[in-house]
C-alpha cells in the first residue's frame, strides 16, 4: 500500500448488512471520484484505508474494496462472482492450445435504473459487461469518451429487492462467501437463529472459506489496524458475526475489531416467532460480540432493541419509508460514513484502537450511534449560530434503539461535523462587536465544536473532528431530502440529480458514537424480557444449538454489562 495507509479490513455480514454496506461503498466510490481528479486537492480521508490495488489477468490496475461479504443462496442476483478478474477465455487458453468453443451462460438482468447510472458514467461497456476501474497513481481518472448528459433516473425503490440492484462498485472475487446450505427467499431453509449462524463458521468448508480470504487481504497489508464488521443482529448472522469476531481476536490479537450490529426498520407485531427470535438474535449478538471485540454498536432507525413497539425515529428534513431495507440502510450507511472518518484521515488519524479505548473506558465496550442527517446549516450562517440554534437538546437523532438520549450522562464522546465551508467555522462579526455567546470567541471550527460538546456534557471526554469534505449522496442514494432542505441548503455541484427535487448530491452531516447512560436502561432492559420468556414455548430456536444455560449466562453478562453505565446516583427502572 502507497503511502503507509493504516488499512482496515471490511466483513459485510448478512443481507440487511449488504444494503448497508452497498450504499456505504457506493458513497465511498463517488468520493473517490472527486480524490483522483488531477484539479482537486488530496481529500482529508485516505481511500487506501479501504481499498486495495490489484491487476487483472491483462495487467490492467484495479481498485477493489478490501472487503469479505457473506451472505446466503439466492441474494445475489445479477452480481457475477469472481467476474471483474475473470477472463475464461485466456483461462482456457493458458491449459489448451487448440480451437475454442465458447458456452455463455446468459446472466440475470441488471436492475434498469443502476444500469443507467452507470452506463452514463462509462463503467459498464455496450456489450453489458462490467470493466475495471483503473485509478493509475497521480494521473487522475483514465479519459472517459465524451456522451450526452445524463437525465435524473426513476426512483429505484420499485425495482429494488437486493442490495446488489444498487451496488454500483467492483468487487474483487475473493470478497464473496456465499453460504449455499441456506436460503435468502422463502419460508424453509433459513438462517434465523444465533445458534444456527454459529455452527456456520464451526463447518470447515465456510471456516476455511473466511479463513482464506482473511489472510489474502490481510496479508497484502503493511499497517493493518483492525477490521470493522457489518452484521445482521436480528437473524442467525448474529451468531456468524460473534464467531467472526472470535476468530479475528484470536488469530490477530492487538488489532481493532470495531462491531456494528445492524437492524432493519421496525418489526412486524404480527409475527410472535419473528419477534422473540429477534430478540434473542440481538441479545445473544450483543452480548457474545462484546466479548470479543474492541467496540459494538447497534444501528437502527427503530425506537427499541426489545419487544416493546416503539415508532421508527425521525429526521427534520428526510422522508423516508421504514418499511424500505433500500431507505433505512442509506440512512444508516451516511451515519457510518461519518463515524468512521476518525480511523479514515489521511493526516493525524486516530486509530481503531485508540477510538474504542476512548469509548469504553471501565468495560464500557458498547456504545449508541447518533446523526444529524443532513447538518441543519444555512448558507451565510456560521458555525457557532448554527450550534446555538439547536438548544439543549442533543443536535443528532439516536441511531442505536437505545430510547431519546436527553437527560442522561455522556461518559465520552466520539463527534465528527463535516461538509461545512471553512469561512464559515468561527464568527465574522466585527471587531468591538459583543460576543452573542463563548462559541463565537473561539478561532477555529474545531474549538467552537469542543467548545459547545463541553457545554453541554461538562464531565464526560469529547474527542472532535471538523472536516471540509460532506457525505456523498448521489444515486443510486434515494431522494430523501425534503424540497424545503433542498432550497435552502448547499448544493456543492452542478449535476442534473442535484438539481432534482428531493435529491442532491452531497450534505453536511453531524455523527456521534457515544458511551452513554442510557445503554444502563437498554441492557438490562433486555435481561428482563429474556428474565419473562417461556423458553419452552421456542424449542426450535434452542434446537438451534443454544442450551438453557447459555440463556442464563447471557441474563447475567447483560446484568454486568449494565452495570458498567449506571451513573452511581440511581436510574429508573
Amino acid at each position: 500500500m502507497a503511502g503507509g495507509a493504516r488499512e482496515v479490513l471490511t466483513l459485510q455480514l448478512g443481507h440487511f448488512a449488504g444494503f448497508v454496506g452497498a450504499h456505504w461503498w457506493n458513497q465511498q466510490d463517488a468520493a473517490l471520484d472527486r480524490s483522483t481528479d488531477p484539479k482537486e486537492p488530496p481529500g482529508e480521508l485516505c481511500p487506501d484505508v479501504l481499498y486495495r490495488t490489484g491487476r487483472t489477468l491483462h495487467g490492467q490496475e484495479t481498485y477493489t474494496p478490501r472487503l469479505i461479504l457473506m451472505d446466503l443462496k439466492g441474494s445475489l442476483n445479477s452480481l457475477q462472482e469472481g467476474g471483474l478478474y475473470r477472463d475464461s477465455q485466456l483461462e482456457a487458453a493458458i491449459a489448451w492450445q487448440g480451437k475454442l468453443t465458447t458456452h455463455q451462460e446468459e446472466p440475470d438482468p441488471k436492475n434498469p435504473h443502476l444500469q443507467e447510472l452507470v452506463s452514463a458514467k462509462g463503467v459498464l461497456s455496450s456489450d453489458g459487461v462490467w470493466r475495471v476501474r483503473c485509478v493509475p497513481r497521480g494521473k487522475g481518472p483514465p479519459p472517459v469518451p465524451a456522451a450526452p448528459e445524463p437525465q435524473p433516473p426513476p426512483p429505484m425503490e420499485g425495482s429494488v429487492t437486493v442490495w446488489s440492484d444498487f451496488l454500483r462498485v467492483h468487487l474483487h472475487p475473493r470478497s464473496i462467501c456465499m453460504i449455499h446450505k441456506y436460503n435468502h427467499d422463502g419460508e424453509a431453509g433459513r438462517l434465523e437463529a444465533f445458534g444456527q449462524g454459529e455452527s456456520v463458521l464451526r463447518e470447515p468448508r465456510y471456516l476455511e472459506m473466511l479463513e482464506d480470504r482473511l489472510h489474502f487481504y490481510v496479508e497484502e497489508c503493511d499497517y493493518l489496524q483492525g477490521f470493522q464488521i457489518l452484521c445482521d443482529l436480528h437473524d442467525g448472522f448474529s451468531g456468524v458475526g460473534a464467531k467472526a469476531a472470535e476468530l479475528l481476536q484470536d488469530e490477530y490479537s492487538g488489532r481493532g475489531i470495531i462491531a456494528w450490529g445492524l437492524l432493519p426498520g421496525p418489526y412486524n407485531l404480527g409475527d410472535p416467532q419473528k419477534n422473540i427470535y429477534r430478540l434473542l438474535n440481538t441479545a445473544f449478538g450483543l452480548a457474545h460480540l462484546t466479548s470479543s471485540s474492541s467496540l459494538v454498536c447497534p444501528l437502527s432507525l427503530g425506537g427499541s432493541l426489545g419487544l416493546r413497539p416503539e415508532p421508527p425515529v425521525t429526521f427534520p428534513s428526510l422522508h423516508y419509508d421504514a418499511a424500505l431495507p433500500f431507505h433505512c440502510s442509506a440512512i444508516l450507511a451516511t451515519a457510518l460514513d461519518t463515524l468512521t472518518t476518525p480511523y479514515r484521515l489521511r493526516s493525524s488519524p486516530v486509530s481503531m484502537v485508540q477510538l474504542a479505548h476512548m469509548l469504553s473506558c471501565s468495560g464500557r465496550k458498547v456504545a449508541t450511534a447518533g446523526a444529524s442527517i443532513p447538518f441543519p446549516w444555512v448558507p451565510g450562517q456560521c458555525l457557532p449560530d448554527s450550534l446555538m440554534q439547536l438548544g439543549e437538546a442533543p443536535p443528532w437523532t439516536p441511531l442505536s434503539a437505545c430510547g431519546d438520549p436527553s437527560g442522561t450522562r455522556c461518559f465520552a464522546q466520539s463527534v465528527v461535523l463535516r461538509g461545512l465551508n471553512q469561512a464559515c467555522h468561527t464568527s465574522q462579526l466585527p471587531p468591538g462587536t459583543p460576543w452573542p455567546s463563548p462559541l463565537h470567541a473561539c478561532t477555529t471550527g474545531e474549538d467552537v465544536l469542543a467548545q459547545y460538546l463541553q457545554q453541554h456534557q461538562p464531565s464526560g471526554l469529547s474527542s472532535c473532528h471538523l472536516l471540509l469534505s460532506p457525505c456523498r449522496v448521489a444515486p443510486p442514494y434515494p431522494p430523501l431530502f425534503s424540497s424545503s432542505f433542498c432550497q435552502q441548503g448547499m448544493v456543492l455541484d452542478g449535476s442534473p440529480e442535484s438539481r432534482q427535487v428531493g435529491a442532491r448530491s452531497s450534505i453536511p452531516v453531524l455523527g456521534a458514537l457515544c458511551s452513554t447512560s442510557a445503554l444502563h436502561r437498554t441492557l438490562r432492559g433486555l435481561a428482563r424480557e429474556l428474565t419473562a420468556l417461556d423458553l419452552r414455548r421456542w424449542v426450535s430456536f434452542m434446537d438451534a444449538g443454544v442450551e438453557l444455560d447459555d440463556v442464563e449466562e447471557l441474563r447475567q453478562d447483560l446484568h454486568s454489562l449494565a452495570q458498567c453505565y449506571q451513573e452511581g446516583d440511581g436510574l429508573p427502572d
